[in-house]
């Protein structure tokens, strides 16, 4: 009852909350550590002296290379250096065989009595006495570059493989003569076939191929595509054997099986040479077509060129001037 005989309207008497005991010990615990933490005090310092470094002193030390780094540039700049070396080695090697040929070429040319820069025809290789001397010159290795160098070589071997295979139809035909009398036309056209197209495929189709790759001629590219395109088309002829045409094709040869197997026999196996002809006929037309297009010949700097062939040919001045002598002497005596 002692709670109802207060009186309320008495003023109550001021409770400190802060005054409890337990509140009082943990305040002033922690007033009494912060005052004496200082952080620029000996104690406080006495335990970073020895590991803390200063930034300006972090700052200041210079950049030091590893061995490691440093070996590999050492090695890098040793191998540079000595590919530099093996360069102009092969470039004076170079220029020491150039010197070497244009030396043999002058010498043999005032040996022979030739102008300087000419040379002398080694092909066909006839023997000295012979009375018909060589009519081409022919060197792979000095007139062609070495990236055309195998390929024109492949076209060379085609022609040669060409020459052998008409010679073998001329005895194929003179076979099939024996056999029956009535193909003595074959065996006629054969030999024709044989001495036409024997130096005409060399003229026409070889030599301008290896002009072509000796001098970058656009014109020359331009005229071997137009004729070995219908050489091709010959071979192709040739394969089929068609009778009477001078050709053992596979027709023809066939065609004996009945009559004579020996005959046919052998017009086969020059029906297989015709077959292989057409066939790197048309792969060598592909590779050479390939290789032009690497070179960057055209259709107009093959106008260009033949354009100045002509105009710069002796024969073609010679018979323009006349042309025009004649022309106004007629205009002169006219008037």
């Amino acid at each position: 009852m002692s709670g109802f005989d207060s009186n309320p309207f008495v003023n109550p008497v001021d409770v400190n909350p802060f005054q409890d005991a337990s509140v009082t010990q943990a305040t002033s615990g922690a007033v009494e550590n912060i005052g004496e933490f200082n952080p620029f005090s000996a104690d406080g310092m006495g335990s970073h002296t020895e590991t803390t470094i200063p930034i300006s002193a972090a700052l200041s030390q210079p950049a030091v290379l590893q061995a490691s780094v440093e070996t590999n540039v050492q090695a890098t700049a040793v191998a540079a250096q000595a590919s530099l070396v093996k360069q102009q080695e092969e470039l004076e090697k170079k220029a020491a065989d150039l010197d070497r040929i244009e030396q043999e070429l002058q010498n043999r040319a005032s040996g022979m009595g030739l102008p300087i820069g000419a040379r002398e025809n080694n092909w066909p290789p006839l023997p000295r006495f012979f009375p018909v001397k060589p009519c081409f010159y022919q060197d792979f290795e000095e007139d062609i570059p070495e990236d055309y160098r195998r390929i024109c070589k492949r076209m060379y071997y085609l022609w040669m493989f060409h020459c052998a295979t008409l010679f073998l139809n001329v005895m194929a035909c003179l076979a099939y003569f024996t056999a029956d009398a009535q193909y003595g036309v074959d065996f006629g056209l054969s030999i024709l076939w044989f001495i036409l197209f024997t130096p005409v495929s060399f003229v026409c189709w070889y030599r301008p191929v290896y002009k072509a790759f000796r001098s970058d001629s656009s014109f020359s590219f331009f005229f071997f595509f137009f004729v070995f395109f219908f050489q091709v088309a010959v071979y192709i002829i040739q394969t089929v054997g068609i009778p009477k045409w001078g050709n053992s094709g596979w027709i023809a040869s066939i065609s004996m099986i009945r009559s004579n197997l020996a005959v046919a026999v052998v017009m086969m196996v020059v029906a297989g040479f015709f077959t292989v002809n057409a066939v790197l006929g048309v792969i060598l037309l592909k590779m050479v077509h390939s290789k032009y297009r690497r070179t960057g010949a055209s259709f107009t700097k093959a106008q260009v060129e033949f354009s100045q062939g002509v105009l710069t040919n002796r024969a073609f001045q010679s018979a323009a001037s006349s042309a025009a002598t004649s022309a106004a002497q007629g205009a002169f005596r006219r008037n």
